[in-house]
């Protein structure tokens, strides 16, 4: 018998949609309480977003590729009664990154402390206390934001309120960037110490200082990469859940959400096969699982014109592609800041055009995990955030090769030369593919944009407000986006199901 089966009867289903890492994370979770799971997964392979490709010999990573709080991770095995390490290895990676500006200037952003006092220092000796201060700062939120409240559903306004006096004290109406610069002085410091609230979606000018929280996660758990790239730490997940006797359905996407008396019964992939179940969650985009699958119910159509309203985040251009040989001098994560930082920003998230210019972040796996291309070559994505379709509808069909030529005469130039005689093969991700292969809205890649008034109970709910057996997981509900996030989104999500779907049984 199940840890919790029904009484004569028997146990009880569930159906996750999407098998991206909030999914699988909640699919596991569910599983392992007990809750005969079934996930359906819109393409071929599992991941969502952390989707990987096969070229030549090269494994791409479409994302994401920064694996911090590795706890989070194991906790899903310990659970289960297993050892992640039996699964997937996690190599460490430093540093973490390096943050690179066009007039030479070099920051190797290190978890150690005396190696980043030194450097700060010699850039600004004032910053180096002003530095510490922020690590408190940090610290404190990392604590509030993240440890006590990152995995604890807001199904209510009473549990924003409570949590209100602590927000209020670390004065989260303040953004990442302005809490930076109460710190920090020098100008490229505060690019380095606030540009992680992007690697979520958010815009560091408007982001809630709340985000600067990723900071100390890094400090405390490290940056990582699994052997075999993100796409291995993906098949691990899925084979601890089959380990558990969860199912796994590739090639399924789903039509609709069925319900009978206001409730969920099941689940109608676009063959038409149904999946009846007691409960369902949705790690697909928030606005296409009230737009698209609840098309045909009231609810659906009114949440879907809420969220609609919603500030959403920005997409991103990405190009991933393999070189016959490698560079040293290259870390396995560099950011390369452009000439233009507050104003490049602010034409990301409101300009109707593409800028002139571009701020992008280089992955260099092959500097961890040579095995990610053939021998002697390297494999790597370059990303650039852009606005997303609602900011600017650009004909990506179009502006894509365009787009993509403007970066690699940009790397050639700065990072890697050579790179056209060396390019063995290549592949470009553009908004339009957020939208069409992830029915990302607006092609969005974060989903909403983490401000402060679309955070905690003011972003959409772990549980549907009117259907109660319908859940939400992954980045568009709390906490929010990237790996940690959406596994303590998944987290909060299963504390929610498991409470319902064990009443009435016994243990």
């Amino acid at each position: 018998m199940s840890r919790f089966e029904r009484v004569g009867s028997a146990p009880r289903r569930a159906v996750v949609i999407g098998a991206g890492f909030g999914g699988l994370a909640l699919a596991i979770r569910l599983q392992a309480g007990g809750v005969q799971t079934t996930v359906l997964e819109k393409r071929d392979k599992p991941g969502g977003r952390a989707y990987v490709w096969h070229d030549q010999g090269f494994t791409f990573d479409a994302g994401p590729t920064v694996i911090t709080d590795p706890a989070a991770l194991e906790e899903l095995f310990t659970l289960a009664g297993k050892r992640m390490a039996d699964y997937v290895e996690l190599l460490p990676v430093s540093p973490f990154y390096r943050l690179c500006w066009e007039d030479g200037y070099r920051f190797d952003y290190v978890n150690d402390q005396a190696e980043l006092d030194r450097q700060i220092g010699a850039k600004n000796p004032r910053d180096v206390d002003g530095y510490r201060r922020f690590l408190d700062y940090s610290r404190a939120v990392y604590e509030e934001g993240y440890v006590k409240l990152g995995s604890v559903p807001f199904l209510s306004f009473r549990s924003m309120i409570n949590a209100g006096p602590q927000l209020a004290k670390l004065q989260a109406w303040r953004s990442v960037y302005g809490m930076v610069a109460r710190f920090i002085e020098d100008d490229q410091l505060r690019q380095a110490l606030s540009f992680h609230s992007l690697l979520v979606g958010g815009n560091p000018f408007e982001t809630s200082s709340i985000y600067a929280l990723i900071h100390a996660l890094e400090r405390q758990g490290g940056v990582w990469f699994p052997r075999g790239g993100t796409g291995a730490l993906v098949n691990a997940m899925v084979r601890l859940f089959q380990d558990l006797g969860g199912h796994l359905e590739l090639e399924a996407p789903v039509a609709r959400i069925e319900l009978e008396g206001g409730r969920v019964s099941g689940v109608v992939t676009e063959d038409g096969r149904r999946f009846d179940t007691d409960a369902a969650a949705s790690n697909a985009d928030v606005v296409h699982t009230y737009k698209a699958l609840l098309r045909h119910e009231p609810r659906g159509r009114q949440e879907a014109a809420r969220l609609s309203k919603k500030r959403f985040s920005m997409s991103l251009f990405v190009i991933h592609f393999g070189l016959k040989r490698r560079h040293p001098h290259l870390q396995h994560h560099t950011v390369c800041f452009g000439p233009r930082y507050r104003e490049l920003i602010d034409d990301i998230f409101r300009r109707e055009t593409l800028a002139d210019d571009f701020s992008l972040y280089l992955h260099a796996p092959c500097v961890t995990d040579p095995s990610l291309a053939p021998e002697g070559c390297a494999s790597h994505y370059v990303l650039a955030p852009v606005p997303h379709l609602g900011t600017a509808d650009i004909d990506w069909a179009v502006e894509g090769p365009r787009y993509r030529d403007r970066i690699f005469d940009y790397l050639e130039h700065h990072y890697l030369p050579g790179l056209r005689e060396d390019l063995v093969t290549h592949r470009i991700f553009t908004p339009h593919d957020f939208r069409d292969e992830l029915n990302a809205h607006l092609g969005s890649a974060f989903s909403l944009e983490p401000i402060l008034t679309q955070s905690a109970w003011f972003r959409p709910h772990n549980r549907d407000d009117k259907i109660p057996n319908l859940y939400v997981v992954g980045a568009g509900t709390h906490p929010g986006a990237g790996v940690p996030g959406v596994v303590g989104s998944a987290k909060a999500t299963a504390g929610l199901m498991l409470e319902a779907l064990q009443q009435g049984v016994r243990p």
